[in-house]
């Protein structure tokens, strides 16, 4: 990463002299202006220390001057804060048919955004290079240069393997499989690129922004198709592959001659996504053909709409039950397309769980519907680019390349 201002002053040239900064930034990056005997005390490391440490942070632009603390006598003690706005953030959300690019400051305020219909299975070259485009406006329109950007995160609708950033076999995204998103990226993009799948930044930003203190916790994405973020102990569970959390493939009893697009019968997806739902009311003369159809009768107040909804509510609730009875989260949150504005689908989830979970695991469980809403993917990939570029490893080496370099 890049620091946003100039060189640091030579008396902080010693990289080693800056191994633990990186860890003292954390105690600044809930915002509380502090001053350095506070950092001291806190961090336990000597005055002088944490001086040439603060110093360093200050050069790189994430720190700054916040005001002075009330003094006892003498001349008042400066505090010093986060900078969240020192540097930009590239969000990406790329769903089956639609697009979103936003422009974030590190601690995920969007400045700017644009979305765009566009669809996945156009492939990467068409997908990405509108991305590109669109976050390149959104950086001069923000009034930021390239050289602020701290990162791009984008998430993908289907399996990624997160190291890397590929795509693994996604079944709805032709062309995709194996391609490599973070050097076509960051061809033109020169910083660090992060890529999951949707449903996990979903998860991520959900939980950042209004569930923080929830440590176990599950977002359950229904839309086009079905798929769980998974956050145990504090942490995002990607799995050995990037697959878990895959709920649309789990089978369900009563789906045994429902053929899904996977190939296998009974799949949550095809009796529950928006499209499944879709597909049960026109075998009854209704004119539905996607989720947002299904929601549209749903509102005119259609009671076959309605049965169904609840009918797929409680689909997604019988492998969900297994799934608290495993997992044991305090919060599930139930978003996407359909289940963010399908409180029948909610009212289905909620019937079954709470009967057929284990009493232990549901004495303190909550089901909610999406606080963020659309908005959800693009604060996950925000927060998953700020976790990797403002954690102790690459502050530490941030400063002491600065330091060199100076």
């Amino acid at each position: 990463m890049t620091p946003a201002s100039g060189k640091l002053p030579a008396r902080d040239a010693d990289a080693g002299n800056l191994s633990r900064a990186g860890d003292l930034f954390q105690l600044l990056r809930d915002g509380q202006a502090r001053t350095r005997a506070e950092l001291a005390l806190t961090s336990g490391l000597a005055r002088s220390t944490v001086a040439s440490r603060i110093d360093a942070l200050i050069g790189s632009g994430l720190v700054g001057p916040a005001g002075e603390a009330n003094s006892s006598g003498g001349r008042p003690p400066s505090r010093f804060a986060f900078k969240p706005e020192a540097r930009v953030v590239l969000a990406v959300d790329v769903g089956a048919t639609h697009v979103i690019v936003a422009v974030t400051d590190l601690g995920g305020s969007i400045l700017g955004e644009r979305r765009f219909a566009q669809e996945v299975a156009d492939g990467p070259a068409v997908v990405l290079g509108r991305v590109i485009s669109a976050g390149k406006e959104l950086l001069a329109e923000s009034g930021r240069e390239p050289g602020d950007l701290a990162g791009v995160g984008i998430g993908l609708p289907g399996p990624v393997e997160h190291d890397t950033g590929r795509p693994v076999k996604p079944p709805i995204m032709p062309g995709w499989d194996g391609f490599d998103v973070v050097p076509y990226v960051q061809r033109q993009l020169p910083v660090p690129v992060l890529v999951d799948n949707d449903v996990n930044i979903m998860a991520l930003g959900e939980r950042t922004a209004h569930w923080p203190e929830h440590q176990n916790f599950l977002f359950i994405k229904v839309a086009t198709g079905i798929g769980a973020g998974i956050i145990s102990s504090g942490e995002l569970q990607r799995g050995a592959n990037g697959t878990a959390g895959d709920l649309g493939h789990v089978r369900v009893p009563r789906g045994d001659d429902v053929l899904c697009r996977c190939g296998n019968y009974g799949c949550l997806e095809a009796l529950a996504s928006g499209p499944a739902v879709a597909h049960q009311l026109r075998s009854h003369g209704l004119e539905a053909k996607t989720g947002g159809d299904v929601l549209r009768l749903v509102a005119e107040g259609n009671l076959q709409a309605i049965q169904a909804l609840r009918q797929a509510g409680r689909d997604v609730g019988d492998v969900l039950a297994t799934v608290v009875n495993l997992l044991n989260p305090s919060m599930i949150v139930i978003g996407g397309s359909v289940g963010e504005a399908g409180e029948h689908l909610v009212a289905g989830i909620r019937e079954v769980v709470y009967r057929r979970s284990l009493p232990l695991a549901t004495t303190h469980l909550r089901i909610g519907i999406s606080m963020a809403g659309g908005q959800a993917a693009i604060l996950g990939a925000s927060q998953m680019v700020t976790q990797h570029v403002l954690s102790p490893a690459v502050i530490e080496a941030t400063l002491a390349g600065n330091a060199i370099a100076g």
